[in-house]
């Protein structure tokens, strides 16, 4: 998902490369006939930009479609459910 959403971002012109682009994932289990099984997946996405402002939109707008797009999303989601969000991490501009 990670891959794919950084892609997505990249062929917009918003940079997602050099771990710009980051993911916490948390996973609830539960038990069922003694056997854990995966229930809900949350995805967290962080994004840090020089530009929080001026891409949000976009951002907000490639988050609300990549998953269809890709191919992990689609293959688990009949498993179980699959969230995500997105946070816009500001990030200093380099000192010249």
């Amino acid at each position: 998902m990670l891959g794919t959403f950084a892609g997505a971002l990249d062929a917009r012109k918003i940079n997602a490369k050099e771990s710009r682009l980051t993911a916490d994932v948390r996973g609830e289990v539960e038990t069922e006939n003694k056997v854990l099984v995966i229930r809900r997946v949350h995805v967290t996405f962080r994004l840090r930009t020089t530009i929080p402002n001026e891409v949000r939109d976009t951002v907000d707008r490639v988050h609300s479609v990549y998953a269809e797009s890709c191919p992990v999303y689609r293959s688990l989601k009949p498993a179980f459910q699959i969230t995500s969000t997105v946070e816009l991490v500001p990030e200093q501009a380099a000192a010249t």
